[in-house]
């Protein structure tokens, strides 16, 4: 394992960390057992970052489990959040972190974030509730060994929120479709300067991984590297910037853990060729081509109180551009239950704004909505999914 030097504690930290949000599922809980299999296979492989939240259902306590039953937790670096967006009083900073201490089973936290901070009146926020010296007196007392922020931003809020506060390390999102969202290359470089960088969505939620367009797809196979595959390019080009300390994967299985961990010992910093970098620039511009809608189905913006599959509509709508309409309204289906009786699609949104103000991408969710509904139900669609529903004597909501 490729290791770089955190330069605020001087710690080691392995480039590939493991993220616990993704963990597989069974009727809705994490699956301990292939958890179980994933942590371990990622201690075997010198992984030596793991990352959670509390907002993750069930992420901390499968991994403080795992950790505590195979004895394993000195031998890593836990990284954990404040649900900062549900913090209203003092009070709750001492509840959440009980909690995640709890979950965790442990006595302290190695690297600790507050969760999605997306501007700096945000964070000012915090700061009238106490947040300082709380977190002072967290240090001082060894509970919190480092603290951080998780950002999704603009690039101009990340550096003032950057200089309000002696933060000893960052998080922010970070991949080749377009280096210059949110934090972008500016913020990471200005990071960097005294702190490391962890990197979240490398792959974009998978989309540069398994759902890249054709046409991106045969650009990387006619590369000398022809034999690598798509997540593995997007991963080696986070790792050629040395300002990346940590590059976070949310590994669902043993055998992805080792291919990363492989793959992270054999990237280092700088190694990517000129001929290479400009075969990302081409697969870029195809991308933005074909994805619309830059939603990496991470789930903030749920639950939709219409019960709308907000990340299965964006999905869908995006794979109707990168493989074609057909392909996608038969996602988009599967994904709303078109013609159920409890349909989970765009025809449901009364434009509350409740999923609009958790995104952490800043999507304007509403309006998208909107889009994904003109071009996956337009008016014969609409008339032939009224007439399904007829013969099926199922009644049609109210707002179709």
């Amino acid at each position: 394992m490729q290791y770089r030097i955190d330069k605020k504690s001087g710690q080691k930290l392995s480039v590939l960390g493991l993220g616990c949000m993704r963990f597989p599922r069974s009727l809705g809980a994490i699956d301990m057992k292939k958890a179980e299999s994933i942590i371990m296979t990622s201690i075997e492989q010198g992984i030596n970052y793991f990352d959670t939240a509390w907002m993750y259902p069930g992420s901390e306590e499968a991994l403080g489990t795992v950790l505590e039953k195979n004895r394993s937790r000195n031998k890593i670096y836990i990284a954990t959040k404040l649900p900062s967006m549900m913090v209203k009083k003092t009070e709750d900073l001492d509840r959440f972190f009980s909690e995640e201490l709890n979950h965790l089973r442990t006595d302290h936290v190695d690297y600790y974030l507050i969760h999605n901070l997306p501007d700096f009146i945000s964070w000012e926020y915090l700061v009238k509730l106490g947040i300082e010296p709380w977190i002072a007196a967290k240090k001082k007392n060894g509970q919190i060994k480092q603290i951080g922020f998780s950002f999704h931003g603009t690039a101009g809020e990340f550096l003032k929120i950057l200089a309000a506060y002696p933060w000893e390390f960052t998080q922010i999102q970070y991949n080749y479709s377009d280096e210059n969202y949110q934090a972008g290359v500016r913020g990471l470089k200005k990071a960097a300067e005294t702190m490391p960088v962890i990197i979240m969505e490398p792959l974009l939620g998978g989309k540069l991984a398994g759902n890249l367009p054709p046409e991106a797809q045969n650009i990387f196979r006619t590369a000398d590297r022809h034999d690598d595959s798509p997540a593995a390019w997007g991963l080696r080009w986070v790792w050629n910037q040395s300002e990346a300390a940590v590059v976070l994967s949310g590994m669902t299985t043993p055998a992805q853990v080792i291919e990363n961990a492989a793959l992270a010992d054999a990237c280092p910093a700088g190694s990517l060729t000129a001929e290479e970098l400009e075969i990302y620039g081409r697969v870029r511009e195809v991308f933005n081509k074909a994805y619309k809608i830059h939603c990496t189905g991470c789930a903030y913006c749920m639950p939709c109180p219409r019960e709308i599959n907000i990340a299965g509509c964006f999905a869908a709508y995006n794979t109707s551009y990168s493989m074609g309409w057909s392909a996608g309204i038969k996602q988009y289906i599967m994904n709303t239950g078109i013609v159920s009786v409890k349909r989970s699609g765009p025809v449901n949104c009364t434009s509350c704004g409740s999923c609009q103000s958790r995104c952490p991408q800043n999507i304007p969710i509403i309006e998208n909505l909107k889009q994904v509904r003109r071009r996956m139900e337009p008016l014969p669609v609409r008339a032939i999914i009224k007439a399904a529903r007829a013969i099926m004597g199922r009644k049609m909501p109210r707002l179709d």
